[in-house]
C-alpha cells in the first residue's frame, strides 16, 4: 500500500539551476548568478556586457537561452505544485504519483497526469457510484460473474451529491446497471498511467496525420493547399513547416485534419493488462470496456496531445527561424553617414524621391513620372539635379513595383551626367507600414504619406538598425508562418532580438530617435521620449551624468542604460565608448599607475590588454579595457551591395542555367529566398544550397547575404523561380530542366476529383506518388508551400 505523499509549497530553485546547468553545459553557480541578477531587474544586454564577473563570462546568446529555459522551468514548477496540491486535497497523492508529477517535463504531461483526477460533476461514473454500483464493479473486477455481482443490487431512483443536491437516476434495468458499472471501471482503469504511457508511446511511433479537402466548393479557393487535399504523412517524418501549412489550411477552413493509427494492438494491450478475455460473459464485458477505454478516453487524449506537442514544437521552431532572420537583418552593415537619395518606385502614382543628409534629416523631396510620361527626359533632369545639388553619394531604390525600371533609369542618369553616386537596390518591406505609422507622423509631419516611404528606404540603407526598429518586425518579411504561431511568444522573442541588436551596436544619445532608444537596456518608450524631449529643450547632452536629470530616468535605469548610450564630442571622452560609468574611476586609476593617457589606450588593443593586471578575464577592469581596445566598435561588418545583371530585369529574361548574383531576403526551414532583381524572389531549396548535406539552411546563409545562384526552373505564369547554389554542372542543369518540364506536363493533366471516403481511423493509406526531383514545383511540394 502506498503511503500518502506531501506536496511541496515552494519552488526548488536549486534543482532548477542544476538542471539548466546540466542541459546547457554551464555551471550551476553561473545560472544562479544570472537568475539573481535577472530577478533584481537587470537586463540581459547589461548582464552580458557589464556583469561578466558574476556570470563567468556567459555571452548574450547563452543568457537568452537560459532566460527562456528559466522562465519555462519556473512556470512548470508552479504548475507542478498546483497539481500536487490538487491531488493532495483529493487525498489521491501517492508516492508513485508524486514521483510521476515531479518527473513531468511539460505542462501537457502534467495535464495528462491530472486528467483522470480532474473533478467532473454528475459524470456517468459519479452517478453510478452515488447509486451504489461501485461495490458491484469491484466484485466483477475481483472475478464474480455479472449475474452474481448484480444479484443483490437494489436500484434507487434518487441520489444526493456531495453538494447536497438531489437528482433522479434510472438503474432499474440490467443493461442500465451494467452501463453504470462499466463507467466506474473505465474511470478506475484510466488511472493506470504506466499503461497509458506504453500505449501512447506505441501509437505515436507509427501514427500519421491525414489531411483532406473540406469540400469541392473549397477546391479553387484553397488552390495553394492542393498538395494536402488528400495527403498522409507519418508524424515521424513530418517536418515543422509542412505541419504549419496543414494547420493554416485548417484555419482557413480548406482542410480537415485527422490522426491515423492502429487500434487493435493497443486494445489488445489493454485487455491483457486488465485480464479481459472473450471466454465468458464477464470476459466479453471487460473486453468491451477495454475497447471503450481506448476509443472513448485514451485515443482522443493521445491524438490531441500528439498534435498539440507537434504544433508547439513547430511554432517554437518557426519563432526561432524568424528571430534568427530578424537578427541578421537588423545587423546588416550600414552604409554610414552618407548623403542618400531614397527612391520609392511606382508607375501610375509616380516615383517618390527624398534626399537625406549624413545625419538622416530630409533636405529635399520630389516626384517624377518616367513611366507614364511620353518621354523620360524631365524625370532624368530632376534626378540629376537632386544628385548634383545635394552631393548624393548613394541612391537607395526600393525593390517593389517598377524597381528594375527605376534602377535602370537612375543608372542611366548617373552615367549620362558623369555623376559619382552609386545606385543600390534596397528591400522596401515594411516601408509602407512605417509611412502610415504614428512614429512617421511625429518624425515627418510635413511630408505626405507616399513620400515618407522614400525617406525610410534611404534611411534603411544609411543605418538599417535605426530605421527597421520603427517597423513592426512581422511587417519586415523575414518570418515563416509568422501569423500562425503564438503571437505573444513571437512578439516577446522578436522584442528580445531587437533589444540585443540595438545594445550590441549602441546609440548616439544626441541623434537617436525615440524608437531606437526604447530598445536600450533599462529604457522604455516613455523614458525614451523623455530623453528626446530633454534634448530638444536643453540641447545636446554633454556627458552621461546629465542623463540623470531626465525625468523618470532613475538610478536603476541609469545603471542599466548608460553604457549603451554614447555621447560624442562631450566633456568626458569615455562617454563615447562602451565603458560603463561605474568603471571610470578604475580606468583612470590604472592609467595613472601605468603613466598612460586615455588617448594612448583608445583603439590600442595590445596596450589595453597589457594594462590588465588581473588573472580574471571577466573582471570589471578586463571588461572596461576590452571596450577601450575597440571603442564604440560596430559589430555589423563591412557595407556591401549585390550587382544585378543589366540584361535581366524581369522573369522573361531568365534562362535555365543562367548564373546570377542576388541578395538573400528570407531563410526558412526548407531553404532560402533570393532577390535576383526580377520583381520575384527565387527559392533555393535546402537540397540546392550546397554540394554537401545541409541540415539547417541557417548554417549556410542568412538574410542580406550576397550569393551566387544558378537558375534551375522558371514558371512565369505562377511567378516561381527555382535556384541553386550548388557547383555548376551542365548535366545536372539539363536534368533539372527536363524534370521541370515533366512537372509542368503533369500539372496540366486533369485533376482526379474522385470523392474520398476514407475513414478517419484508416492507417495503411497508400503513399503519395513521388514527385520529380529537380523541378521547382517539386521543391515547393517538399517545402510545404505549393
Amino acid at each position: 500500500m502506498d503511503t500518502q505523499a506531501t506536496s511541496p509549497n515552494a519552488i526548488n530553485h536549486t534543482a532548477i539551476y542544476q538542471k539548466l546547468a546540466t542541459d546547457h553545459g554551464v555551471r550551476a553557480e553561473q545560472v544562479q548568478a544570472f537568475a539573481d541578477l535577472l530577478d533584481e531587474g537587470a537586463s540581459v544586454p547589461f548582464i552580458a556586457r557589464y556583469r561578466k564577473d558574476k556570470t563567468g563570462g556567459l555571452d548574450d546568446d547563452m543568457l537568452r537561452t537560459l532566460e527562456k529555459a528559466l522562465t519555462h522551468e519556473r512556470d512548470l514548477e508552479v504548475r507542478r505544485n498546483k497539481v500536487l496540491d490538487l491531488l493532495t486535497a483529493q487525498n489521491a497523492l501517492t508516492d508513485e504519483l508524486c514521483e510521476r508529477v515531479k518527473n513531468a517535463m511539460s505542462k501537457l504531461e502534467l495535464d495528462a497526469i491530472y486528467e483522470p483526477y480532474r473533478p467532473k460533476r454528475r459524470t456517468l461514473s459519479a452517478k453510478a457510484t452515488l447509486a451504489g454500483l461501485r461495490p458491484i464493479a469491484e466484485r466483477i473486477l475481483a472475478g464474480e460473474s455479472l449475474d452474481t455481482a448484480l444479484s443483490d443490487y437494489t436500484p434507487v431512483s434518487t441520489v444526493t451529491d456531495e453538494q447536497g443536491e438531489s437528482f433522479d437516476v434510472d438503474y432499474s434495468a440490467r443493461e442500465l446497471q451494467l452501463s453504470g458499472v462499466q463507467a466506474i471501471i473505465l474511470d478506475e482503469w484510466a488511472l493506470n498511467l504506466d499503461l497509458f504511457d506504453k500505449v501512447r508511446t506505441g501509437f505515436n511511433a507509427t501514427a500519421s496525420i491525414y489531411s483532406k479537402l473540406v469540400g469541392e466548393e473549397k477546391r479553387e479557393a484553397g488552390e495553394k493547399f492542393k498538395d494536402y487535399f488528400d495527403h498522409t504523412e507519418t508524424f515521424a517524418k513530418l517536418s515543422n513547416h509542412r505541419l504549419l501549412a496543414m494547420l493554416r489550411g485548417r484555419q482557413a477552413n480548406v482542410l480537415v485534419l485527422s490522426v491515423l493509427g492502429e487500434d487493435e494492438p493497443f486494445v489488445n494491450q489493454i485487455k491483457t493488462a486488465f485480464g479481459a478475455s472473450d471466454t465468458d460473459e464477464r470476459g466479453q464485458f471487460l473486453s468491451e470496456t477495454a475497447d471503450r477505454l481506448w476509443n472513448a478516453k485514451w485515443r482522443p487524449q493521445i491524438e490531441h496531445r500528439l498534435l498539440t506537442e507537434r504544433r508547439l514544437d513547430a511554432e517554437t521552431h518557426a519563432i526561432g527561424v524568424f528571430a534568427q532572420n530578424l537578427k541578421h537583418l537588423l545587423m546588416t552593415a550600414p552604409a554610414g553617414r552618407k548623403v542618400i537619395l531614397g527612391v520609392d518606385p511606382g508607375i501610375r502614382h509616380g516615383v517618390k524621391m527624398a534626399v537625406i543628409d549624413s545625419t538622416g534629416d530630409v533636405v529635399a523631396t520630389d516626384t517624377v513620372y518616367p513611366f507614364t510620361d511620353p518621354t523620360t527626359d524631365k524625370a532624368k533632369a530632376v534626378i540629376a539635379k537632386l544628385i548634383a545639388d545635394y552631393g548624393v553619394e548613394l541612391v537607395a531604390i526600393g525593390n517593389g513595383t517598377a524597381s528594375r525600371e527605376s534602377d535602370e533609369l537612375v543608372r542611366s542618369v548617373i552615367s549620362e551626367n558623369s555623376l559619382s553616386a552609386k545606385a543600390v537596390v534596397v528591400s522596401e518591406a515594411g516601408a509602407s507600414v512605417y509611412s502610415a505609422s504614428e512614429i512617421a507622423s511625429h518624425e515627418l509631419p510635413e511630408l505626405d504619406v507616399s513620400v515618407r516611404g522614400a525617406v525610410s528606404i534611404a534611411r534603411r540603407l544609411q543605418d538599417p538598425l535605426s530605421e527597421l526598429v520603427k517597423v513592426e518586425p512581422k511587417a519586415i518579411g523575414v518570418g515563416q508562418y509568422q501569423h500562425d504561431v503564438n503571437q505573444a511568444e513571437l512578439e516577446s522573442s522578436l522584442d528580445k532580438v531587437t533589444e540585443d541588436c540595438v545594445n550590441a551596436v549602441g546609440v548616439d544619445v544626441n541623434t537617436a530617435s525615440p524608437a531606437i532608444l526604447a530598445h536600450i537596456a533599462g529604457l522604455n518608450k516613455n523614458v525614451a521620449q523623455q530623453i528626446v524631449n530633454y534634448r530638444r529643450t536643453n540641447g545636446a547632452f554633454k556627458n552621461r551624468e546629465e542623463l540623470k536629470a531626465v525625468p523618470r530616468l532613475g538610478v536603476k535605469t541609469f545603471e542599466q542604460s548608460a553604457g549603451f548610450l554614447r555621447i560624442k564630442g562631450g566633456t568626458e571622452p569615455l562617454d563615447a565608448t562602451g565603458v560603463h560609468p561605474e568603471s571610470y574611476g578604475l580606468v583612470y586609476e590604472i592609467l595613472r599607475k601605468a603613466d598612460k593617457s586615455l588617448s594612448d589606450v583608445l583603439g590600442n588593443e595590445t596596450l589595453a590588454k597589457s594594462l590588465n593586471d588581473s588573472t580574471d578575464n571577466f573582471s570589471q577592469l578586463a571588461t572596461a579595457l576590452a571596450e577601450l581596445a575597440k571603442p564604440a566598435h560596430d559589430p555589423r561588418g563591412e557595407f556591401k551591395t549585390a550587382k544585378f545583371r543589366d540584361d535581366v530585369s524581369e522573369m522573361g529574361h531568365l534562362q535555365i542555367g543562367m548564373e546570377l548574383e542576388g541578395v538573400v531576403t528570407n531563410v526558412t526551414a526548407f531553404g532560402c529566398f533570393v532577390d535576383i532583381g526580377v520583381h520575384q524572389d527565387g527559392l533555393v531549396h535546402i537540397s540546392e544550397l550546397s554540394d554537401s548535406f545541409v541540415a539547417d539552411p541557417a548554417d549556410i546563409v542568412k538574410p542580406q547575404d550576397i550569393v551566387k545562384v544558378r537558375v534551375l526552373s522558371v514558371d512565369e505564369p505562377r511567378g516561381r523561380i527555382g535556384l541553386s547554389m550548388k557547383s555548376s554542372d551542365k548535366k545536372d542543369v539539363s536534368k533539372s530542366d527536363k524534370a521541370d518540364k515533366e512537372f509542368k506536363d503533369k500539372s496540366n493533366a486533369k485533376p482526379n476529383n474522385k470523392p474520398n471516403n476514407k475513414p478517419k481511423r484508416e492507417f495503411n493509406k497508400p503513399k503519395n506518388e513521388p514527385v520529380k526531383v529537380g523541378s521547382f514545383g517539386a521543391l515547393l511540394q517538399q517545402a510545404g508551400l505549393k
